[in-house]
């Protein structure tokens, strides 16, 4: 959908653009011989324009839900799109326009993507782009699918009804999500037993059952294979709930899930081609870096007594131990302190704030990718110190607070620099936020490809470039934009 949406606009900005700069080539010069002038200056607005929407978060439509959302952040890509059209006459000065043709374009460019905006969220709403759904159930995954739809318009599910064995008046324990239920129109359609009767009244395009024990012990199974080859979809509601969030519900992973998914493996060719990338990344990291690498260093040393370097043993794959290297950016501690970044947040230096702020302390890590420790993209490897509470608590030990199921899968590849939940979450600073980056850690391992890597890629260097910092989740469980690694103690 954002891909789709990408290319639409980009376009359109592009027809908005030829439209202004051709129209006053003609009217100034009665030359259509110059349109060719037009084109190539149009392309370059409509490429640039694109960029500076793209790593301003205009295509993440998890955080952008509407126009009030989208205007914002419009207006923060303005100072972006007109760097790089700097850059772009800079580099190609024949290409070039005149002030006024300037903003006359860029006030084209606003209004048509206001219009396509506008446009395309009213459309999302309405057949045949929505789909009907009817949702089976009303406990914690249901409550939580319900949160994740209306959060995200984009997803197109648009609820028909709720079913289930539970009285209308105690659907949810939850009053707040009851309110939103009911000032929204979200009808309650009676029990499962009457499921044939709903589902021929409210025809709905798609059937989520949200129960986590599947269909394995429904009453309506048998409901549900008659309808489905009448062109019903039938989904698990575990399934939809990862495809909407981006991580797994391990809550509701079962053991025999993972022994016959053909799902938590990689290709031998994936594989290979991640790590060649990772290699010869390294090397040409370490090459072209090593200046900054040497001015880096002299900045830490002025900044603040101690070392360059943080070393670190961390557990790589398959259990390995290894000393993972980061740039220094807190002071020495005086005794043994917390792992958690919340506990040291006075410790960080002057240098130390930018260097977190821009990801740049974990440059050092292309000599740990060069070895074989680690790869460009990967889940964060944990220091080796928490790796013991992790494996216990893992083991559902009471004495240690909430279990982290499966914690063992992370083990089955290669950590990374970055990885799918440092964009997609913050600093983890307590177990409930371990697991929680836990379930985006599975998503990636679950899902890994080179594709997959190329576009965690993309987002970190999105995330670098504007040193975004992670935002707090709501209590809808809203997934952050972006995030950060597992703070220790450097």
């Amino acid at each position: 959908m954002s891909a789709t949406l990408l290319f639409i606009e980009g376009s359109s900005i592009f027809g908005a653009v030829y439209l202004v700069l051709a129209g006053w080539m003609h009217l100034l010069f009665r030359d259509w011989s110059l349109m060719h002038v037009a084109t190539q200056q149009a392309f370059g607005f409509s490429i640039c324009c694109s960029f500076a929407f793209y790593y301003n978060g205009l295509y993440n439509l998890r955080n952008v839900r509407n126009l009030a959302e989208t205007s914002p952040r419009l207006i923060r890509s303005i100072p972006l799109a007109l760097l790089l059209l700097a850059l772009l006459y800079t580099i190609f000065p024949g290409s070039k326009i005149t002030p006024g043709l300037l903003i006359l374009s860029a006030c084209a460019v606003a209004g048509v993507l206001l219009a396509c905006r506008a446009l395309f969220y009213r459309i999302l709403r309405h057949r045949p782009f929505s789909y009907r759904v009817l949702i089976l159930g009303t406990g914690p995954l249901a409550q939580k699918l319900i949160r994740q739809m209306e959060l995200q318009p984009a997803c197109r599910y648009h609820i028909a009804g709720i079913v289930d064995d539970s009285a209308s008046s105690t659907l949810f324990e939850d009053d707040s999500l009851r309110h939103v239920l009911e000032g929204l129109g979200y009808p309650y359609m009676g029990p499962l037993r009457h499921l044939r009767q709903i589902i021929d009244i409210s025809r709905p395009d798609r059937i989520i059952v949200a129960q986590p024990e599947g269909l394995e012990h429904c009453p309506v199974r048998h409901i549900l294979l008659e309808y489905r080859p009448r062109g019903i979809v039938i989904e698990d509601g575990v399934e939809v709930y990862e495809r909407m969030t981006g991580k797994v519900a391990i809550e509701w992973l079962k053991p025999e899930t993972l022994l016959f998914s053909k799902d938590f493996r990689r290709s031998r060719f994936d594989e290979g081609l991640a790590r060649l990338t990772s290699f010869v990344a390294s090397v040409v990291g370490l090459i072209v870096l090593a200046p900054f690498f040497l001015l880096v260093a002299l900045v830490i040393k002025l900044d603040s007594r101690g070392p360059i370097l943080f070393i670190q043993e961390r557990i790589g794959r398959n259990g390995k131990r290894f000393n993972l290297l980061k740039f220094r950016t807190m002071h020495p501690a005086k005794e043994e302190t917390s792992e958690w970044a919340g506990d040291n947040v006075d410790r960080i230096t002057r240098a130390g704030k930018w260097l977190r702020k821009f990801r740049l302390d974990e440059l050092p890590q292309f000599v740990n990718v060069f070895q074989g420790d680690m790869n460009l993209v990967g889940p964060r490897p944990h220091p080796a110190s928490n790796f013991a509470l992790f494996v216990l608590v893992s083991r559902n030990a009471p004495e240690c607070g909430q279990p982290i199921p499966f914690y063992s899968l992370r083990s089955m590849v290669r950590p990374g620099i970055t990885g799918w939940a440092q964009i997609r979450y913050r600093y983890a600073n307590g177990l409930d936020e371990e697991i929680e980056k836990m379930r985006y850690d599975l998503y990636y391992i679950k899902h890994m490809s080179f594709y997959f890597d190329v576009r965690i890629l993309f987002q970190t260097i999105k995330v670098v470039l504007f040193g975004q910092e992670s935002r707090d989740l709501p209590a809808e469980e809203l997934t952050a934009e972006s995030g950060q690694e597992l703070g220790s103690a450097a």
